[in-house]
């Protein structure tokens, strides 16, 4: 993939017609919830030249009009998939953003995320810094529930936004082109199996580290044990040595995952959920 046009961003948004958490609203009509995220995508991006390959993936049509809808035909691609899974999908926006010469900025996009106006505009001006590797929008809550998260990091005011370093997230982030050639290898791994977190924390090494959660947290807590296992198995020299890649979290949060069970600290999300709706045209 390659063109003569340059963009600020580059996004691989993938999404599929399931509903596989518990959303905080629509959590019985996918398209409406697809809609209701993709509005606030929009809003977040509006400041910003960007490419967008849409990955449909098992999708009725409907969902290729959906994007046809938001988005001009001139800076969108949409490529409709079979039934290809999490892990398949997650490896073509791989493919596409590290072979396309349209921007030095790549951004990861899962369909269930519902994002603040300034979303983009905050994170965009964060990455440039020469410190910051990967930006999550996300200020996921297992940061303040899951001693997983129990380690030192670092703090960077910057714009608007209080940002810290993290040990994982989710697969929904930003990054730099010339970050992702370089760790590509590693994120390959998901599409053999591997673990979110454990992709992560190989990463960043946090926590993997240190010799208590090695010898004495993980082996006794199921989930730390089969994170660890699966770390072990893709990426064992990450326990010793290698670059410790710098992930970083907004606080407060500007976007949140779509599970009811796990919205961002902070912010009235309801409250954005029911004037976003308002706007809903396409699924009205």
């Amino acid at each position: 993939m390659s063109g003569s046009k340059s963009y600020d961003l580059v996004i691989a948004y993938r999404i599929y017609p399931g509903v596989s958490k518990i959303p905080p609203i629509f959590s019985d009509n996918k398209l409406k919830l697809s809609e209701l995220c993709l509005i606030s995508f929009k809003e977040a991006l509006k400041d910003f030249n960007f490419k967008l390959y849409a990955i449909l993936d098992n999708c009725p049509d409907e969902y290729k009009k959906l994007f046809n809808y938001y988005f001009q035909d001139n800076d969108l691609e949409i490529l409709s998939l079979q039934r290809t899974g999490n892990a398949g999908t997650f490896g073509l926006q791989l493919k596409l953003l590290l072979e396309q010469n349209y921007s030095d900025y790549v951004y990861f996009a899962e369909d269930d995320y519902f994002y603040l106006p300034n979303a983009f505009q905050e994170m965009i001006s964060f990455i440039k810094n020469a410190d910051v590797d990967f930006v999550s929008p996300y200020d996921h809550p297992d940061y303040y529930n899951l001693d997983l998260h129990n380690y030192h990091y670092q703090i960077k005011r910057f714009g608007n936004i209080e940002w810290r370093t993290a040990g994982s997230t989710c697969m929904t982030f930003l990054t730099k082109k010339a970050v992702l050639e370089k760790t590509q290898r590693l994120f390959r791994t998901y599409t053999k199996n591997n673990y979110d977190a454990s992709i992560w924390l190989a990463l960043t090494r946090k926590k993997i580290t240190s010799i208590k959660f090695l010898f004495g947290d993980a082996p006794k807590n199921p989930l730390y044990r089969r994170i660890l296992l699966k770390l072990l198995f893709f990426s064992p020299q990450r326990l010793f040595f290698g670059n410790d890649w710098k992930l970083w979290t907004p606080l407060p949060s500007l976007a949140t995952h779509m599970d009811k069970e796990h919205l961002a600290p902070a912010i009235d999300w309801y409250k954005l959920f029911q004037n976003t709706k308002e706007k809903l045209i396409f699924s009205h």
